[in-house]
């Protein structure tokens, strides 16, 4: 019977530089993969070998706990794109009650177009829009 050896705590290799552990920390990227905003973000993480998992909302939704977790670290007010295309085609009746987080939640589970994109986490990190430098700070 051929057993394998146990490992002793000191067989484990320690990590030397706790910074290298910044990278072991999973980045989800939100967003639709057209919109120019996210194709840039997706080209800097690429360029930077920074591994990410790519959520499309389009095609997978987004779910109401999901933007809660973003709403702990960034207003509703940054969330909403009231700049773009969608927002500027809402009815006034939509617009004038999207006022608080319920509203702008309930809007952004019905209308994922609204987002302002890309949103990315890292941890507790929620980064809407992008900004090279700002990714840079974050997440080297």
């Amino acid at each position: 019977m051929n057993e394998q050896p146990k490992l002793l705590p000191t067989d484990i290799p320690l990590i030397q530089n706790p910074a290298s552990l910044k990278q072991a920390t999973m980045i989800t990227l939100y967003g639709i993969p057209n919109c120019g905003s996210v194709k840039k973000a997706r080209d800097w993480l690429e360029s930077q070998n920074i591994a990410y998992e790519f959520h499309d909302f389009k095609k997978a939704g987004i779910e109401k706990n999901t933007i809660a977790g973003w709403m702990q670290q960034v207003s509703w007010e940054v969330l909403v794109n009231k700049k773009g295309t969608t927002w500027r085609g809402l009815p006034e009746s939509t617009k004038d009650g999207v006022t608080n987080t319920t509203s702008a939640t309930k809007l952004m589970i019905e209308n994922s177009s609204v987002i302002k994109r890309p949103v990315l986490c890292k941890g507790k990190t929620v980064l809407v829009g992008f900004d090279a430098d700002t990714y840079e700070e974050h997440l080297l």
